[in-house]
């Protein structure tokens, strides 16, 4: 026997995996890059924030296989989708694990591409648009602005293991020097963000939800810091919503009362 032969005859499949950000939702936000990883894939391992309509991109014979996470809800724990991505991949599928926003922007991205690095899998990073930034365009304001925020600060809600040593005080006087706060996921502990920010920020600082960017669902709700939990509360705005506190946002209060193009109506207006 060829020892080449026998080699090459026996050799273990190689797959790849990609972490592609899907964006905030709508399709039409998708980046080409990302269109063509979903298109390749034979495999894809799809997170529950991922706007359907994404989907229409893969193929007919790919295997999609749905891992929810998101708080508050039963959701896939991350181990099992490490030891899957590693599975597919070394059966030599071409996997995509598709996420909603951006791989790393909160999109615990970060921790699966080193999982699959020390497991000596081949991954790519496909960037998306993130919700946060979606968010704030819906709102028609910027996450910066020469005269009103010369930064901004990204921030997890999340009340986990990476979140135990934020101190909502420390980031909102960093807000109130004249950073943008963008919240990921908090809209289930936001009486307690809003509680922990009032205690460097005054109460008029304006405030806003949005819940469900750039999807026909959208809605939106401006208010202050003051009253955001509560407002939120008495119109109903929940998860999936992103909250952003910050002087950009003086720029949209005219918006409180008609509805965010592209979007049936706003929280405001309907609160």
């Amino acid at each position: 026997m060829n020892p080449s032969t026998a080699t090459a005859g026996t050799a273990t499949p190689t797959g790849s995996v990609s972490l592609v950000g899907a964006g905030p939702g709508d399709p039409d936000l998708l980046t080409v890059q990302a269109i063509k990883a979903i298109r390749r894939a034979t495999v894809l391992l799809v997170d529950d924030l991922v706007g359907p309509g994404v989907l229409r991109y893969a193929r007919k014979s790919a295997r999609i296989v749905h891992v929810g996470k998101r708080g508050g809800c039963a959701s896939t724990p991350q181990a099992f989708i490490h030891r899957l991505m590693v599975a597919e991949a070394q059966r030599g599928e071409t996997v995509v694990r598709l996420k909603g926003g951006d791989p790393f922007v909160f999109g615990r991205g970060g921790e699966e591409a080193e999982h699959l690095r020390a497991a000596g899998i081949t991954v790519n990073v496909v960037n998306g648009i993130s919700s946060g930034l979606a968010a704030a365009t819906a709102l028609g304001v910027p996450w910066t602005h020469r005269e009103h925020a010369h930064g901004v600060l990204l921030v997890t809600g999340h009340a986990g293991e990476s979140n135990a040593d934020l101190h909502w005080p420390t980031l909102a006087a960093a807000a109130a020097q004249g950073l943008t706060l963008v919240v990921y996921m908090g809209v289930q502990r936001l009486a307690a963000l809003q509680a922990g920010m009032l205690a460097a920020l005054p109460a008029s600082t304006p405030a806003a939800l949005v819940q469900y960017a750039s999807l026909p669902q959208q809605r939106h709700l401006l208010s202050t810091l003051g009253c955001v939990a509560q407002d939120a509360a008495a119109a109903g705005i929940g998860s999936p919503a992103i909250l952003i506190v910050g002087d950009v946002l003086r720029g949209c209060q005219a918006l409180a009362a008609e509805p965010v193009p592209g979007a049936p109506m706003s929280a405001g207006a309907a609160a």
